[in-house]
C-alpha cells in the first residue's frame, strides 16, 4: 500500500529528475548552438549550407581551409577541453566537499603549467613534447600534494591548504622563469599561460576523444560512490564504501583530464573552478552533476572563445575571458564563506 508519505517522496524525486533532464538537454542545446557559432563565424561569415558541405568532404576554395583546418579543430579542441576541465573541477568539489578545491585553486594546473613554460623558454621546445611532459609533471604535482596532505586520516581542508600553498609556490616559479627568459622567448610562454585555442590542430582531438570519452565513462559509473563520498568520512564507510580506494580512481581520473587538457590549450582559467557549482546550481542537490558540469565546461570555453575573439576590438585567448568572469566569483565565494564560517 502507496502511503501519503511515499507518494510524496516519489512526486519530489520525479519532480528532481525532470529538472535534471530539462536542464541538461538545454546546457545541451547551448553547446551545441555555441559550437555551429564556432565554425559559422570568423574572418569571413559561411553560411550553414557551406559548413555543411565542407564537413561532408565537399572542397569549397577558402571555405575547406578556414572551416576545416582552423575553426573546426578550434571547436572540437574547446569542446573537450571545457568538458574535461567541468567534470575534474566537479569531481574535486565534490570529494572535497569544498568549491575552492578546484585544480586551477590547488596547483595541479600550475605543475603542468611550470614544466611547460620551462620546456619552451629554457629548453627552446615546442609542439609534442611540451604537452607530454607538461601532462607528467601536471600529474606529479597532484600526487606529491596527496601525499604531502594524507598524513594520518584523509582530510580535504589540509589537501586545499597545501595544494593553495603549492599554487603559490608553482607561481612564483614560472616567474621566476619569466624573468630569467629571453624577452622574445617570454611572448611565446605567455600565450601558452593565457590558456589559447589559438594553436588548436586536428592532431590533437583524437586523443582528447579517447580521454574525454573514457575518464568521463568512469566518472559516470563511479557517480554514485562520488554522492557516497559527498556525504562524510563515516557516513560513507558505514555504507560499506572503501574510501581509500574510491577516492584514489576518482582523483586520479580528474588529475589525468586537466593534466591533459592543460597540456593541449595551456591553463585555461576558472572553468574548472566555474563549471561545477554552476551545474549544481542549475539541476538542484542531490542530482548527478557529472554531465551537466561537462556542458557547463564546454560552454564556458565555446562562449568565451568567441566573446575573446569578436566582442572587441583586439582578439583575447579564451583564458582572458574566463579569468575576467572567474576572479569576481571566487572573491564573492571566499566573503560568503568567511560569513558563513566555512573552513
Amino acid at each position: 500500500m502507496i502511503t501519503k508519505e511515499h507518494s510524496f517522496l516519489r512526486e519530489g524525486y520525479s519532480k528532481r529528475r525532470r529538472r535534471m533532464v530539462i536542464v541538461t538537454m538545454g546546457l545541451l542545446l547551448l553547446t551545441l548552438i555555441l559550437s555551429i557559432t564556432m565554425l559559422l563565424y570568423g574572418n569571413t561569415r559561411y553560411s550553414v549550407d557551406t559548413v555543411v558541405h565542407v564537413l561532408l568532404g565537399k572542397d569549397i576554395k577558402g571555405a575547406t581551409f578556414a572551416i576545416g583546418s582552423v575553426r573546426l579543430p578550434r571547436m572540437l579542441i574547446g569542446l573537450l577541453v571545457g568538458m574535461a576541465f567541468g567534470m575534474a573541477g566537479n569531481t574535486f568539489q565534490t570529494i572535497l566537499r569544498n568549491p575552492l578545491a578546484s585544480p586551477d585553486i590547488i596547483g595541479v594546473t600550475s605543475g603542468a603549467s611550470v614544466a611547460a613554460v620551462y620546456c619552451i623558454l629554457m629548453l627552446k621546445l615546442s609542439g609534442n613534447i611540451v604537452s607530454i611532459v607538461s601532462l607528467v609533471a601536471g600529474i606529479a604535482v597532484a600526487i606529491l600534494i596527496y601525499l604531502l596532505s594524507g598524513r594520518g586520516s584523509f582530510s580535504g581542508g589540509r589537501l586545499i591548504l597545501v595544494g593553495i600553498g603549492m599554487q603559490a609556490m608553482l607561481s612564483s616559479v614560472i616567474s621566476f622563469l619569466l624573468l630569467r627568459a629571453n624577452q622574445y622567448d617570454v611572448a611565446g610562454a605567455m600565450r601558452w599561460l593565457s590558456g589559447s585555442l589559438n594553436g588548436a590542430q586536428m592532431k590533437n582531438v583524437p586523443r582528447l576523444v579517447y580521454v574525454v570519452l573514457g575518464i568521463g565513462s568512469i566518472l559516470l559509473i563511479l557517480t554514485r560512490h562520488l554522492h557516497i563520498l559527498e556525504l562524510g568520512e563515516e557516513y560513507a564507510i558505514a555504507l560499506g564504501l572503501n574510501t581509500n580506494q574510491t577516492r584514489v580512481i576518482l582523483i586520479v581520473c580528474s588529475v589525468f583530464l586537466v593534466a591533459f587538457a592543460t597540456a593541449v590549450t595551456g591553463p585555461i582559467a576558472f572553468v574548472a573552478f566555474l563549471a561545477g557549482p554552476i551545474a549544481k546550481k542549475l539541476i538542484g542537490a542531490g542530482n548527478p552533476s557529472v554531465i551537466a558540469a561537462a556542458l557547463v565546461g564546454a560552454s564556458l570555453v565555446l562562449g568565451a572563445d568567441l566573446i575573446g575573439q569578436f566582442a572587441f576590438s583586439t582578439r583575447f585567448p579564451v583564458g582572458v575571458i574566463t579569468g575576467i568572469v572567474g576572479a569576481p566569483y571566487l572573491i564573492i565565494l571566499l566573503i560568503s564563506m568567511n560569513k558563513r564560517g566555512v573552513a
